[in-house]
């Protein structure tokens, strides 16, 4: 059994590795764009998409309630990584809004990305938007202090910090805190939010999301959607 351990480690490293490279979701795309094509979703919809969280989000329809939502989300994604796909995954939905969570990736093992390469990927990501739809609203969900990448902490902090400052100048975009209230009164990743190797998220903490989340999202869409402000 010595011998699996090393194996198992060997075979998560390459797929971290090879998660560096857009072309690692080609699959995934494509499953995407051939859903698409049999159930078209509705232009007009707020689309969630980024990496593992937004993926894992299975009760976003429901939690998102009323608003129509789309969720085009794939594990492991940069926000370089989502620009590329952008024109397969985002602009031919046509959404009125799009909400991204990403950039924890970009920050940890074994990517060497700088928090002011990940503003600028972001910047990327709004400029080609709101380029191809004019008027469509985008939302950055802060990215989340997991335990898992707490030697980038500072990093991910001024991530956040310069994504803020960005959105606050820029029109249509916004600035989502979900990560304070991630964390205790000692400023520590709450335990009961997260499975037990701290860095994705369970149920309750999707319940999290979803109450800090939706108020945003309903302020700014209640009439144009035409559901009852909560």
């Amino acid at each position: 059994m010595l011998f699996l351990v090393p194996a198992g480690i060997l075979v998560w490293t390459i797929v971290i590795f090879r998660m560096q490279h857009a072309a690692f979701w080609k699959f995934q795309i494509a499953a995407f764009e051939k859903a698409d094509r049999r159930h078209p979703p509705k232009a007009g919809a707020v689309l969630f998409t980024g990496s593992s969280s937004i993926r894992n989000w299975e009760t976003l329809d429901r939690d998102m309630a009323p608003l129509p939502v789309i969720n085009r989300g794939f594990g492991g994604a940069h926000i370089s990584h989502v620009n590329e796909y952008l024109d397969q995954v985002v602009i031919p939905n046509k959404p009125q809004a799009v909400v991204l969570y990403a950039g924890a990736n970009d920050l940890g093992w074994p990517s060497r990305k700088s928090p002011e390469t990940v503003c600028e990927d972001f910047k990327r990501f709004v400029k080609t938007i709101q380029t191809q739809l004019p008027g469509t609203r985008i939302y950055f969900v802060s990215i989340t202090f997991a335990p898992f990448r707490r030697g980038h902490w500072p990093e991910i902090r001024t991530a956040n910090r310069l994504i803020r400052e960005f959105a606050s100048s820029a029109d249509g975009v916004r600035f989502i805190d979900v990560s304070t209230s991630m964390l205790d009164a000692r400023g520590e990743p709450r335990a009961d939010i997260m499975p037990w190797y701290r860095l994705h998220m369970k149920a309750n903490g999707y319940e999290l999301w979803t109450s800090i989340i939706k108020p945003v999202l309903a302020k700014d869409f209640v009439s144009a959607l035409d559901f009852p402000n909560e």
